[in-house]
C-alpha cells in the first residue's frame, strides 16, 4: 500500500519542479527554433526565453511570474492500493498544492468567479481539477503504483472550441486550426512559441479534454500512434510555422514547437474540434510512486498508451456466454 505522506510530498516535490524547471523536451525544442528563428524581435525574446530559464532554475524560482492554475492528472496502475483510499489521495493533492503555493512560491490564482473569494493557496470549489486514468499491468509487471502528473497551465485564454460538420473535411479543420493560431497571436491569447494540442471528436467536453491532453501530456516531438494522424501533426506544426508569426506575437516563423492532435469518437452528425496552446512555460512534472515506497521522476507523461487509445470491446469469453 503506498503510504499517503509520500503522495503528498511527492506531490509537493512535482510542483516546485513544475514551476521552476522547464521539461527537456520543450527546451530541446525551443533552442532548435531559436537556431532558425529571422525575425528580430522574435530572436530576441527566444533568447530572453533561454536565458530566464537558466536563472529560473539557478535562483530555484517561478520560470514565470503568472504560475498558471495547478491540475492534477493521476493514471493508477490496476494493482495500485493508496492510503486512505481516493478521497485520502486527493485530500493529499489539495494539501500538497497549498502547501507548495505557499512554498515555491505559486501565485494564488484561484478565486470565486462570484465572490472573488481568495485562501491564497489554489484550493477552492473544483480547484486543483484532478483527472484520472487507469492502466492494466504490463507484461512481466506489477501494476501497485500511482503516476501523478502536475500540470500548471494558464487558465485565461489560449483555447477555443467549434462544431464542424462531417463535411468541412480537413480543409475545414485547417481554417479553425489557422483562425486560432492568429486569435491566439494578435490578441495575446497565448505566449508563443506554444504546443498546440488538437481534440477531434468526442462530445464537446471530451473534445476540449482531449485537445488539453494533447497539448501537456505528450512531449515534443512524439507522434499519435495512427500514422494518418501522425502526418497530419507535421503537416500542422508546419502550416502553424507558415503564418509569420514567431515567439509573443512578433514576426517571425516559429510560433509552433509542435502540433498534437488526440481523437475520440463522436457523433455521427458533427466533428467536434478544440484548439489549446500549452504556453511557453510549459509547467509539467511527473513521477511514478510504488506501493514499496519506491520514486521515479520521469519528464514523459507516458499517458497516451495503446490502453489509452484503445478502440474496441475487449470482450471475455466468459463475458460473451453470459451476454448470449
Amino acid at each position: 500500500m503506498i503510504p499517503i505522506k509520500l503522495i503528498q510530498a511527492t506531490a509537493e516535490a512535482l510542483m516546485d519542479k513544475a514551476a521552476i524547471e522547464i521539461p527537456q523536451d520543450y527546451l530541446d525544442g525551443l533552442q532548435e527554433a531559436a537556431k532558425t528563428e529571422d525575425g528580430d524581435l522574435s530572436s530576441f525574446v527566444l533568447k530572453a526565453m533561454l536565458d530566464n530559464y537558466e536563472a529560473a532554475k539557478e535562483d530555484r524560482r517561478a520560470m514565470c511570474g503568472d504560475t498558471g492554475v495547478p491540475r492534477w492528472f493521476v493514471k493508477m496502475g490496476n494493482d495500485a492500493s493508496v492510503e486512505g483510499g481516493m478521497v485520502g489521495l486527493e485530500a493529499a493533492l489539495r494539501r500538497a498544492t497549498a502547501s507548495a503555493t505557499n512554498g515555491v512560491p505559486l501565485r494564488p490564482n484561484r478565486v470565486h468567479p462570484l465572490w472573488r473569494t481568495d485562501h491564497n493557496n489554489n484550493v477552492g470549489i473544483g480547484a486543483p481539477e484532478i483527472e484520472y486514468g487507469f492502466e492494466p499491468a504490463a507484461p512481466g509487471e506489477g501494476a501497485d503504483w500511482v503516476d501523478l502528473i502536475t500540470v500548471h497551465k494558464g487558465g485565461l485564454f489560449g483555447t477555443d472550441y467549434r462544431m464542424l460538420f462531417p463535411s468541412d473535411g480537413v480543409q475545414g479543420i485547417k481554417r479553425f486550426y489557422l483562425d486560432s493560431l492568429m486569435a491566439f497571436g494578435k490578441r495575446g491569447l497565448a505566449c508563443q512559441p506554444a504546443i498546440i494540442g488538437i481534440g477531434l471528436g468526442g462530445s464537446k467536453d471530451v473534445c476540449m479534454n482531449l485537445g488539453k491532453r494533447a497539448s501537456t501530456l505528450r512531449v515534443v516531438g512524439s507522434r499519435n500512434s495512427d500514422p494518418r494522424i501522425a502526418e497530419m501533426e507535421d503537416e500542422f506544426k508546419e502550416l502553424g510555422n507558415s503564418i509569420g508569426m514567431g515567439a509573443m506575437g512578433f514576426v517571425g516563423k516559429n510560433m509552433v514547437i509542435d502540433c498534437n492532435i488526440e481523437v475520440g469518437y463522436c457523433h455521427t452528425g458533427g466533428m467536434p474540434m478544440s484548439v489549446h496552446a500549452f504556453c511557453l512555460s510549459s509547467r509539467r512534472a511527473v513521477a511514478r510512486v510504488y506501493g514499496d515506497g519506491r520514486v521515479e521522476y520521469r519528464t514523459d507523461p507516458d499517458w497516451f498508451t495503446p490502453y489509452q487509445r484503445r478502440e474496441t470491446v475487449d470482450w471475455p469469453e466468459a463475458g460473451l456466454e453470459a451476454a448470449e
